[in-house]
């Protein structure tokens, strides 16, 4: 497989994740930050069953900074998933190369303190989590899996996006 195919497999698996971090988002993720109202009992059970099953503090009481990024996620991110969506399923979009830059980054710094506190929080001392979280190794590394590609999926499209000949050409414009 030559390099084209190389592009736009790769393309067709970004477009895969934005589009399918639409629902994700709409109906998981933001029913921290809009009114609970919005969202039918089964939805709202089907969060509190993760939660629970997988001992995930920021979910079972949302901590205000873990409800800042996923503001952000709302305000910013959710308008870009459709667009980035069409852009790497349509293949060849030079112009998402700079947004593209700028969620990678932007998500992989949000990442950074919800691994970070997954990973080494005291979850049975700290107030804020009033004892909830992980209590073994395993359930750390098992939560850490289900944020996981939310980084390592941003940082290949930044390597992508950064190091593609494709997508590092600017293309000169004819002086006049």
């Amino acid at each position: 497989m030559g390099a084209l195919g190389v592009r736009r497999g790769l393309e067709w698996l970004l477009g895969l994740y934005f589009l399918s971090h639409v629902p994700i988002s709409l109906l998981l993720d933001l029913q921290v930050v809009l009114p609970r109202e919005l969202y039918p009992v089964e939805l709202r059970n089907l969060l509190k069953w993760y939660a629970k099953e997988f001992r995930d503090p920021l979910l079972q009481e949302p901590p205000a900074w873990f409800k800042s990024f996923l503001f952000c996620e709302l305000v910013l991110q959710l308008p870009f998933f459709p667009v980035a969506a069409y852009a790497f399923f349509k293949g060849g979009c030079r112009w998402i190369r700079t947004p593209a830059i700028i969620y990678s980054v932007h998500t992989m710094t949000t990442l950074i303190p919800i691994l970070s506190t997954l990973l080494f929080e005291d979850f049975s001392k700290a107030s804020g989590f009033k004892g909830q979280g992980p209590k073994t190794f395993h359930e750390r590394l098992t939560l850490v899996s289900v944020y996981a590609p939310y980084f390592l999926i941003p940082l290949m499209l930044l390597l992508f996006m950064l190091r593609s000949p494709y997508y590092k050409y600017e293309e000169k414009r004819k002086k006049k």
